[in-house]
């Protein structure tokens, strides 16, 4: 059956305009003024007149727990809530149980994925001291990528960024997409210290930002830019969370051109340090949240494309992991079901436009990870499609949570828009509320050469 959306605003490529849109056999056919459909055809109508239709956010850094930690959350539950939120697709992080460190563990995620997952997925491979021969043989055209971020580089030790012989032999080897967590461990471990002294193990949550510090981002990513500009590796920075770290890189809107790229995530982008008060362990990430400063400078570097997309860096943890004292609440939360109506509030505010949300959650994250017919609203690519109604309100209620942690950092907050309906390869998957279709996603697949 076809689907023909109705007179709706198309946000695409840098440009608003009110057409129609047609969709078949998962791809769109036709983008076009009055769009007709053979009678004799059946055709579903969505009326899509003062709604917005955007390409699906693609997610390159989330955390579904699956398998092995289930209890948290698995690709089924958080599939669900990421096409709720406009989510179509997601790059999946390797630190389940056991950690994705050989090619078996890699595809059998990709198996599980096709049987529950109801948005497109990819699988980064893990990167740890002892795996550097078998994470080189990937596929740079069904796998996204390789990862360090949620491993310790060292038996419980550290991460990748702070081994640098190491990083020059995978940089110098590596033909795939490299994505890593910047953080100085030695500054962390001296401020843990130093705040355990004084207050113990009840370190108060607001000094997480002065243990996890701008300087331990700036060190690590200062040493990290060091080496890969020696080679010719593709290097990709997760979740920049200072100004001073977003002012390294380059600015350029060629972002295929580029070797090094780096994101900005949405609690980075919503939340300061200002929310600890309120908020507690509930805005606990690594990196941390930072000032408002932070916040300002990161949006700043979108718009003049220093960082080039915005991801949700989605990581939950059951309630009863997120609370005790500083040491025994874990970092990391659940975001993807209203990631991209965080995003929105920052279009009602002017703080950012509609078409850079649109350049900064799809088409540039096709374009950094050179995803074939993605991202895009062009016939012929996949209808990976979002609805967006900006005049009505959502309000986050617990009871409308779709992630099995069954929490979120938004609680109780009204967002000035709405998620109308996701579609995912042409099958509407979520419908203002309602899940009409449980159709599986596809596994992305991607240029050889990145």
């Amino acid at each position: 059956m076809k689907t023909l959306i109705k007179n709706t605003t198309l946000v695409n490529e840098g440009k608003m305009s009110i057409s129609d849109v047609l969709i078949s056999n998962h791809r769109i056919e036709k983008i076009g003024k009055q769009l007709s459909v053979d009678q004799r055809q059946k055709v579903l109508e969505v009326d899509g007149e003062g709604k917005l239709l955007i390409p699906g956010m693609i997610d390159d850094q989330v955390h579904f727990r699956d398998p092995g930690l289930t209890h948290k959350a698995t690709i089924y539950s958080e599939s669900r809530a990421a096409v709720a939120g406009g989510i179509t697709s997601f790059m999946d992080m390797p630190n389940t149980i056991p950690n994705t460190l050989s090619l078996e563990l890699l595809e059998e995620k990709y198996r599980l994925a096709n049987r529950t997952s109801l948005a497109n997925y990819s699988f980064f491979m893990g990167i740890s001291k002892n795996n550097l021969e078998e994470a080189l043989k990937i596929d740079n055209e069904k796998v996204c990528g390789i990862t360090d971020d949620g491993l310790y580089f060292n038996d419980e030790e550290g991460i990748l960024a702070n081994y640098p012989d190491f990083l020059e032999q995978l940089f110098a080897r590596s033909s795939s997409l490299i994505a890593l967590h910047s953080e100085d461990d030695a500054i962390i471990h001296a401020q843990t210290q130093k705040y355990r002294k004084i207050y113990g193990s009840d370190i108060p949550p607001a000094y997480h930002t002065n243990i996890r510090t701008s300087e331990a981002c700036v060190t690590a990513t200062k040493r990290v830019l060091e080496l890969a500009k020696k080679s010719n590796v593709r290097l990709h920075f997760f979740h920049i969370s200072t100004g001073a770290e977003a002012q390294l890189f380059e600015s350029s809107q060629h972002i295929r051109q580029k070797r090094i790229t780096a994101e900005a995530c949405v609690h980075h982008l919503f939340f300061n340090e200002g929310d600890y008060a309120s908020l507690g362990n509930r805005i606990k990430w690594n990196p941390s949240i930072k000032t408002k400063e932070d916040t300002s400078e990161l949006l700043k570097a979108l718009q003049e494309n220093r960082l080039d997309i915005i991801a949700t860096d989605h990581a939950p943890h059951t309630w009863e992991e997120k609370t005790g004292n500083y040491f025994e609440a874990k970092s990391g939360g659940p975001l993807v079901q209203h990631a991209l109506l965080a995003l929105l509030e920052l279009y009602h505010d002017a703080q950012l436009s509609l078409e850079k949300l649109v350049e900064n959650t799809s088409h540039h994250v096709a374009e950094l990870y050179r995803i074939p017919d993605r991202g895009y609203l062009r016939e012929g690519y996949y209808a990976d499609l979002v609805l967006i109604d900006l005049q009505k309100n959502t309000l986050v209620d617990k009871n409308q949570l779709h992630y099995q942690c069954q929490w979120s950092p938004f609680e109780g907050k009204t967002f000035r828009s709405c998620i109308d309906k996701t579609w995912v390869n042409g099958t509407l998957v979520y419908d203002q509320g309602h899940f009409p279709s449980m159709q599986n996603g596809m596994r992305m697949i991607f240029e050889k050469y990145r």
